[in-house]
């Protein structure tokens, strides 16, 4: 794999972490149901304000991905609530070193902001490679009655129309959240992030497992926090598929997947990114809670 291709890779996902910090479609009733128009009391769930800064290395290598360094970090900020609408800054500086000797710098800057009833969603993103911009991408999606419409500004202008159950990022997190606490294991629904130039949606398949119990003996310093301490958590794994990306046999492979431990509150820890060639671990280094809004 080139270096060009492995930054692309990043990228995408560095963009999607900004979802859910973000399948193979399984014919069930449960699936269904969660496609269903969100419940009300699900889009009261309580996320909380933070800024969370995560360091990124290289777990593993699998076949000859080129790759034998990775280092980074994601510095994620997310604030809001229900009444005024979610906002998400999101960096992510990431330096991959290839087996050749040669070393390249990605640095991706993101915002976001999600109406609160999820009827409407802004974002921007900035890529840069070794300090060159690289990538710049502006537009904004609409919930209309039957699709989602989307409207880019950059890198080129244009309109995209996609299925009406597409959800978007904060809108996905508060789902995961809810059948967690239905005890759910299962969750499958087509996503939109602006990921991909503002071009692309995904389909994403979410595994729920059963609820943890106790602090982790492996818990970072960083999440060693009361807010946490007495939060329930569960952990999450998310696949995302490239829509129309199935063969015959109906079967898919991810383009990557995320697991974490995922925290009521929406605040996530112990990351793993699996691309299939490589893996990364995001550990939490730093967690800071911030000033709670008024909405009722």
């Amino acid at each position: 794999m080139t270096a060009e291709g492995l930054i692309a890779r990043l990228d995408t996902v560095a963009t999607t972490l900004t979802a859910t910090f973000r399948p193979v479609l399984v014919a069930s009733a449960a699936a269904a149901a969660l496609l269903a128009p969100m419940p009300a009391a699900w889009a009261d769930a309580a996320l909380a304000p933070h800024r969370a800064i995560y360091e990124l290395k290289l777990k593993e290598t699998r076949g000859s991905s080129g790759v034998d360094r990775i280092r980074g970090r994601i510095v994620y900020e997310f604030t809001g609530d229900a009444c005024d609408g979610y906002a998400l800054s999101f960096r992510q500086v990431t330096e991959i070193g290839s087996g050749e000797g040669d070393t390249n710098v990605s640095d991706l800057r993101a915002a976001t902001w999600e109406d609160g009833k999820a009827q409407s969603f802004r974002f921007t993103a900035q890529n840069y490679l070794n300090q060159q911009l690289d990538k710049d991408t502006d537009g904004r999606a609409e919930r209309a009655a039957d699709e989602v419409r989307v409207t880019l500004k950059k890198p080129n202008k244009g309109e995209k129309e996609f299925d009406g159950r597409t959800l978007f990022p904060t809108e996905h997190l508060k789902r995961i959240i809810a059948a967690a606490e239905k005890g759910e294991t299962l969750i499958e629904a087509p996503v939109y992030d602006g990921s991909e130039t503002g071009e692309k949606s995904y389909d994403t398949l979410a595994v729920i497992g059963r609820p943890l119990e106790g602090e982790p003996a492996d818990v970072e310093e960083a999440a060693k926090r009361p807010e946490l301490r007495a939060a329930r958590r569960w952990p999450v794994s998310v696949s995302y598929f490239e829509k129309g990306k199935r063969d015959e046999g109906g079967e898919q492979t991810p383009v990557y997947a995320m697991s974490f431990d995922l925290y009521e509150n929406g605040v996530s820890r112990a990351m793993k990114i699996d691309y299939g060639d490589f893996v990364l671990d995001g550990e939490l280094k730093e967690l800071t809670f911030l000033k709670p809004s008024d909405c009722k």
